[in-house]
């Protein structure tokens, strides 16, 4: 056997492991959760509400599910082919994607060329890349507006008894481009709810503490600003000499109020005349002037006419 057909058998015998393990991990995507009338959900990229399906990756690892086929019509399983090149067709482990069932593929990879009927049941499927081998495949009920037929759990179960209708209720959540179910739930949260429906509580709550925050840096900012004035004031005293306690002395003498003073100078101007000399003189330093040529008058650029 010559170099080249050792290279093709090689290069066939890897295809067909790689298809194999492609085919076994797409057996892991699954129909999670299907809206057929949207009128106040979830919104596209285009700001529209359409119906969707959301799928499903099972798998405990990354699932690329471009060239798979979506269809509602088991005569036609290649209906929407996911189109290849598109970064976002790779579904990471335990992961979601939405697809958009409003008949406008033009609109990108997410949005598929088929609709769904709500006056009646519509049967979903998903087809490998052959387009023979069904993936998964459910019969949706006729729903109610904004309700949706969602797994109980995950990816998880077969028949109509893994599946239950959502309303959106508290108990019937409707989950899109997420988690069925929600493991974990917040106890202090659902009593606020409760007890603050409307949110009004929450709205007092946050401005009341973003005001207390503000007048806190407030009372802050006077207390450094008076702080820092103490520290100029006394480095001033130190730098001409006066000792601090005789400045205060000075300032404010013990026992008499800035009324107090006032009143006594008010009472020596009226009754005394008295008041403090000023000085009225003023000092006028004459100015040498600086000779220059360019302001004689003996130098000119003309001569003078002669008689």
């Amino acid at each position: 056997m010559n170099m080249t057909k050792k290279i093709f058998l090689l290069a066939t015998i890897l295809s067909c492991c790689c298809a194999t393990v492609f085919a076994q991990a797409r057996k892991g995507l699954r129909i999670n959760e299907v809206m057929v009338i949207n009128e106040t959900n979830f919104e596209d990229d285009y700001g529209n509400k359409s119906a969707w399906i959301e799928l499903f990756n099972s798998n405990f690892a990354p699932l690329e599910i471009s060239s798979v086929f979506l269809t509602t019509d088991p005569a036609n399983p290649t209906m929407y082919p996911v189109p290849l090149g598109d970064k976002d067709t790779k579904i990471g482990k335990r992961q979601h994607v939405v697809f958009w069932a409003d008949g406008k593929p033009a609109r990108g990879t997410f949005h598929t060329n088929f609709t769904f009927d709500p006056n009646t049941t519509n049967w979903i499927g998903i087809y490998d890349a052959d387009g023979r081998t069904l993936i998964d495949s459910i019969t949706v009920p006729v729903l109610a507006a904004d309700a949706t037929y969602a797994r109980k759990i995950d990816g998880a179960g077969t028949g109509s008894d893994a599946w239950e209708m959502r309303d959106g209720t508290v108990d019937a959540i409707v989950t899109p481009s997420s988690n069925n179910v929600i493991k974990d739930t917040n106890k202090k949260v659902d009593t606020f709810h409760e007890i603050d429906e409307n949110g009004f509580g929450m709205t007092v709550t946050a401005m009341g503490i973003v005001f207390s925050a503000l007048l806190l840096l407030c009372i802050c900012f006077y207390i450094i600003n008076r702080i820092g004035a103490s520290r100029s004031q006394i480095k001033k005293m130190e730098a001409h000499g006066i000792a601090r306690t005789e400045v205060a002395r000075a300032e404010r003498p013990e026992g008499d109020s800035g009324e107090v003073i006032a009143a006594i100078c008010m009472a020596l101007n009226e009754h005394l005349n008295a008041h403090d000399l000023e000085s009225a003189i003023l000092t006028i330093n004459r100015g040498r002037k600086t000779y220059s040529p360019w302001n004689s008058h003996i130098y000119t650029l003309r001569q003078n006419p002669r008689k």
